[in-house]
C-alpha cells in the first residue's frame, strides 16, 4: 500500500515562479536534454551519458534524494546539506578541522563541513579523535553543486571518475561521463559525512523502501510535492524514473546525478552582456572583465565555464598536509594538485580553496599577487612562479567583476531550477533544543548532552548521548514530560544505567536509544531528557548534564512548537522575555534562535516574531 500525504498549507504556498519552472522542464524532457540545459547559452549543451539519459521523473526522484536527510544514518544530513544554493552549490556552515597537528587554531586548520557525530557499526555513538562526540568536520571544503556536470572527474582530488561502476556489483554501468554518478555514491557511504561505521547499500536501500519520502522536510517546491502526493513513497517514485520499483545504489546516484546536471547557472550579467546586452554588467564590472581576461587569471579559469577543469598545485599549502590529486594518480607530479573550480556564482560563496582558507575574493586575489617566493613552491605550478597583480583601483573592479556579474540571479535567490525544499536542521529553534541545566562532576566537566536527531514519530533508532562523562560510571537517562525546574528534569522514567566508555577523566561518553513508536495522535508530544552520571565529585555524588527538549513530530503534519516558550509551561509570558534575556546574556544555546552560533540582533527579532505568533 502507498502511503498518501496531504500536503500542508505551507507547502500549498509555493511560489507560481516553482510549478511554471516544472512545466518548462517537462516540455525540456520531451524535447531532448540537449535543446534545454545548456545548449544555446554561452555555456555548452550539458552532456549526459547515453546509459543515464534525461527524464523529468527521474529528475525529480534525484532532487528528492538530494534533498532527503533520511538518506543518511541518522537522519541528519542530506546531499543538500552541504551544497545550498544561495550560497553557490556550497556550504555556507563553517566548521574547523585541526588538520594533521590536530591543534585549532593552527596555520593548518582547514575550513570545512560539519558532517556526522561518530557512530560505530552498531549505531551507537563513538567518540572520535579531535571531535569526540561532536559533529565530525570534512578535511575539504565542499565544492559545488552547480557547474559539476562538465568535469571529467569531480572531489577536489578528481576520485569521482568518468566511468561509473554499480557501487554493489562493481559492473561498469557508465563508460564514459559519469563523474556526477560516480560523486554521487561517495558521501552516503562515508562515516564522516552520511553513515556510521561499516555502512553498506542494504542499509540505505532498506531503509529507503520503506521512508516517506522527504518526511522531514518542509516548504517543497512544487515538482517535488506533485510527485510526493501523487507517489507516496521511494519505491513508486524509482518506479517513475526507472520502469520498475527496485531501490539500488546505482539508480540512487544516477537521479541524483541527472538533477545535478539540470543545475545550469547560464542567466548571469555576464552571459546577458556577451549575448549582446551592452547594460548587463556596470563600467566597473566591464573594466573587472577585461583586466581579467589579460592576466594569467583568464588561463585557468576560462570562460564560459570560468574554469579549464585542470588540476593545479597553487602553492597553498605543503604537501604533505594534503596531497592532493596525487592519492588518486599515484603520480609524483600531481602532488599538491587540486582541482580548478568554477568562478560562477563565486560571489555567493563563504569559504574558498579546497581548505576554506580564505573568506573573500579579496583575500584570494591578495594571496596570488603575493605568490612570488612567499607560499610554499614545491611542484607549484609555473604560472604562479610570479605574482598575478592588479593596480588597487583595477583590482576592486575585479572584485566587483567576480562576486557580482558571474552570479546567476536564479542560484542567489534558489529559484527554479535552483529551488529547494527547507530541511530539519534548518529550523529555528532546532529540534531536540538544549536548555539550562547541569551540574559538574570530577575533573569540573559537565556531562554533555548528544541530541541531534529529528524526533520522528515512528523512528525506532532515535537516541541520544553522553560525553564528557567520568568514565567506568554508570550514567542514566532521566526522562519526564513535565517542564524542569531550576534546570532539573524528574525521574518520572529513568532507563538505563549504561557504563560509560573512555580512558581520562571528562571523556566518559555513551549512547541511550529512546524507540518512538508510531501514531500520529503523539505528534506535539514534548519530553525532557537529561543525563545522571554517578559521580563522587558531583553534588550528591551525581553530575548532570544540560536538558534536551524533545517535541515529537511526524514529519509533514507538523511544525516547531511554540519556539518562544522559553521555560516550557506552555504560556508566553513575562517570564519567556525574562529567561529568553538571560539566555541572551549568558549566550546560551536556547537564545541562538537561527542556530548559526552568534548572538545578535537576529536571534531576537527571531524570538519576537515568534513572541508575537503565540502558541498552537
Amino acid at each position: 500500500m502507498k502511503i498518501m500525504r496531504t500536503a500542508s498549507r505551507t507547502r500549498r504556498g509555493v511560489a507560481i515562479r516553482s510549478a511554471l519552472g516544472a512545466l518548462v522542464c517537462i516540455a525540456a524532457g520531451t524535447a531532448g536534454a540537449f535543446a534545454f540545459f545548456g545548449g544555446g547559452s554561452n555555456l555548452p549543451p550539458v552532456p549526459f551519458p547515453s546509459e543515464n539519459q534525461f527524464s523529468e521523473a527521474k529528475r525529480v526522484l534525484g532532487k528528492a534524494l538530494f534533498w532527503d536527510e533520511q538518506l543518511s544514518t541518522d537522519n541528519t544530513m542530506a546531499c543538500g546539506t552541504c551544497h545550498i544554493p544561495g550560497s553557490g552549490g556550497t556550504d555556507p556552515r563553517i566548521a574547523i578541522n585541526p588538520g594533521l597537528d590536530g591543534i585549532t587554531p593552527s596555520a593548518d586548520d582547514k575550513r570545512a563541513s560539519p558532517g556526522m557525530i561518530g557512530q560505530d557499526s552498531s549505531l551507537n555513538y563513538a567518540s572520535m579523535d579531535f571531535f569526540g562526540l561532536s559533529p565530525q568536520v570534512t578535511s575539504r571544503r565542499a565544492n559545488p553543486s552547480v557547474m559539476a556536470m562538465y568535469a571529467p572527474n569531480l572531489f577536489w582530488d578528481g576520485r569521482a571518475t568518468s566511468e561509473f561502476r554499480d557501487p554493489q556489483t562493481g559492473e561498469v554501468v557508465i563508460a564514459v561521463g559519469g563523474a556526477l554518478e560516480s560523486q554521487a555514491a561517495g558521501p552516503v557511504l562515508s562515516d564522516v559525512e552520511m553513515a556510521h561505521q561499516n555502512r553498506d547499500w542494504d542499509h540505505v536501500t532498506e531503509k529507503l523502501s520503506t521512508a516517506i519520502p522527504l518526511n522531514l522536510a518542509f516548504n517543497l517546491p512544487a515538482d517535488l510535492q506533485t510527485a510526493v502526493d501523487e507517489a507516496g513513497d521511494y519505491p513508486a517514485l524509482f518506479e517513475a524514473a526507472f520502469g520498475d520499483g527496485e531501490i539500488t545504489a546505482a539508480r540512487i546516484a544516477m537521479a541524483i546525478a541527472t538533477y545535478e546536471r539540470t543545475l545550469v547557472p547560464d542567466q548571469t550579467p555576464w552571459d546577458a552582456f556577451m549575448q549582446g546586452d551592452n547594460t548587463a554588467m556596470t563600467a566597473a564590472q566591464v573594466r573587472g572583465w577585461n583586466a581579467f581576461q589579460g592576466s594569467r587569471c583568464n588561463q585557468c579559469h576560462t570562460a564560459p565555464l570560468f574554469t579549464d577543469l585542470s588540476f593545479r598545485n597553487v602553492g597553498l599549502r605543503p604537501i604533505n598536509e594534503d596531497s592532493g590529486r596525487q592519492e588518486v594518480t599515484g603520480n609524483f607530479n600531481d602532488r599538491g594538485k587540486f582541482k580548478v573550480p568554477s568562478l560562477r556564482n563565486v560571489g555567493l560563496e563563504s569559504g574558498y580553496m579546497h581548505n576554506g582558507q580564505f573568506n573573500s575574493i579579496g583575500q584570494v586575489l591578495a594571496f596570488y599577487r603575493n605568490a612570488g617566493g612567499q607560499q610554499f613552491p614545491p611542484n607549484r605550478d609555473p604560472l604562479l612562479n610570479n605574482p598575478i597583480a592588479f593596480p588597487p583601483n583595477v583590482n576592486t573592479d575585479v572584485i566587483d567583476f567576480l562576486n557580482n556579474a558571474l552570479t546567476d540571479a536564479r542560484v542567489a535567490n534558489e529559484q527554479f531550477p535552483f529551488d529547494r525544499p527547507s530541511l530539519h536542521s534548518e529550523r529555528t529553534p532546532g529540534n531536540p533544543r538544549l536548555q539550562n541545566g547541569g551540574t559538574p562532576g570530577s575533573g569540573g566537566f559537565i556531562p554533555a548532552m548528544v541530541a541531534n536527531m529529528p524526533p520522528l514519530i515512528g523512528d525506532e533508532t532515535f537516541k541520544v548521548g553522553i560525553d564528557f562523562g567520568l568514565p567506568g560510571a554508570n550514567a542514566w537517562l532521566a526522562v519526564s514530560q513535565s517542564a524542569p525546574v531550576n534546570g532539573v528534569v524528574a525521574r518520572d522514567e529513568m532507563l538505563g544505567p549504561i557504563t560509560l566508555g573512555g580512558l581520562l577523566t571528562g571523556e566518559g561518553f555513551g549512547t541511550m536509544r529512546w524507540p518512538i513508536p508510531a501514531g500520529a495522535a503523539m505528534d506535539g508530544e514534548r519530553y525532557f531528557m537529561q543525563w545522571i552520571v554517578e559521580d563522587p565529585a558531583g553534588i550528591s555524588g551525581e553530575a548532570l548534564s544540560r536538558v534536551a527538549r524533545v517535541t515529537l513530530i511526524c514529519g509533514d503534519c507538523s511544525e516547531p512548537a511554540c519556539p518562544a516558550d522559553m521555560n516550557s509551561d506552555e504560556v508566553l509570558d513575562f517570564f519567556d522575555v525574562a529567561a529568553f534575556l538571560q539566555a541572551f546574556t549568558d549566550q546560551e544555546a536556547a537564545a541562538d534562535f537561527n542556530s548559526n552560533g552568534v548572538f545578535d540582533f537576529f536571534d531576537v527579532q527571531l524570538f519576537l516574531q515568534a513572541f508575537s505568533s503565540g502558541c498552537p
